[in-house]
């Protein structure tokens, strides 16, 4: 963050980082923005949430350098996004004596975070490993520590269901440069953690503000739903990649009620059906899912725009 960089003697500066994010959320966890009295620096999305956030920032300004806290938003219920979704902030007064790290936090660097009742300690250590925190559970408090790779593009994918083959791609997408927003409709799913409870007639709507370089899979207990979802997938602005599980047999059936729907050909086209990569054949739900998440990252990386650190 050059405005992090460039701080002045004197000069009071709070740091908003996503510590965490769970379902539909507007930015992924590493997210960092900066604000001053007068001025905010880079973004975490979100509208209404970055507008709290900065109230929460110039806030904490008022207090001694250093001071932090960690603040929970559920977006659904407190700032009216459709889909719900949680995001963990931690918000600081920069302590301008525990700047050093930044010198060497260059992009792909390890970074390594411990909370301390009255400050933050931060190093850059490339053999620490990396320790991804949740968005539910007990807040993090003083004692927390936590290590992530700075600047490291994470391609959103919106995941529909969360049945077997569901919770064996969450499970194994643990590590892997994919930021997972996972939904399902059904109250009995609710237990599972990461999983986003949406009513099933709102569910197509997640998708309004999936950004381009996002990645949808369907895979729902229903074919309506399915079908619901993919039409909502394939009529709104391109998405890298719209995966549907299922048949040739299903794909065909989709694809002509999608023609009888008007759906142009150039949509129909973009819908990937089976999916998974073609030599991998087994149909046990770790196989299936081993198959779609290697058939995902083949789509390959692409750039953040807006950094976590490094410029």
């Amino acid at each position: 963050m050059t405005k992090l960089r460039a701080a002045t003697p004197g000069e009071r500066i709070a740091l908003i980082t996503v510590l965490a994010t769970e379902g539909s959320a507007p930015r992924g966890a590493g997210t960092r923005m900066v604000v001053t009295d007068a001025a905010a620096f880079d973004t975490i999305g979100g509208g209404a949430l970055e507008h709290q956030a900065i109230e929460q920032a110039r806030a904490i300004l008022a207090h001694p350098p250093g001071t932090w806290r960690i603040q929970d938003y559920p977006l659904g219920p407190l700032l009216g996004q459709c889909c719900g979704g949680r995001v963990r902030l931690l918000i600081e007064q920069i302590d301008p004596d525990a700047l050093g790290w930044i010198k060497t936090a260059t992009l792909g660097a390890t970074l390594t975070t411990l909370l301390h009742p009255s400050g933050i300690t931060r190093t850059v250590d490339p053999a620490a490993a990396i320790v991804a925190l949740s968005a539910r559970g007990e807040r993090p408090g003083a004692g927390a520590c936590w290590a992530e790779r700075l600047g490291q593009w994470h391609r959103p994918l919106y995941l529909f269901g969360a049945g077997h083959v569901g919770q064996a791609i969450a499970r194994q997408v643990i590590g892997l440069p994919l930021r997972l927003a996972w939904f399902d409709s059904r109250a009995t799913m609710q237990e599972l953690e990461g999983v986003t409870i949406v009513d099933e007639d709102r569910l197509p709507a997640c998708l309004a503000d999936a950004p381009a370089e996002a990645a949808v899979l369907i895979l729902t207990h229903d074919h309506g739903l399915d079908y619901r979802l993919t039409r909502a997938a394939l009529t709104r602005p391109p998405l890298a990649f719209v995966g549907l599980i299922g048949s040739a047999t299903k794909r065909a059936r989709f694809l002509a009620r999608l023609t009888r729907d008007d759906v142009p050909d150039e949509a129909r086209a973009r819908l990937t059906c089976p999916i998974g990569l073609a030599a991998i054949t087994g149909k046990e739900p770790d196989v299936i899912a081993l198959s779609v998440l290697a058939q995902l990252l083949a789509l390959g990386r692409e750039p953040a725009p807006h950094p976590a650190i490094a410029e």
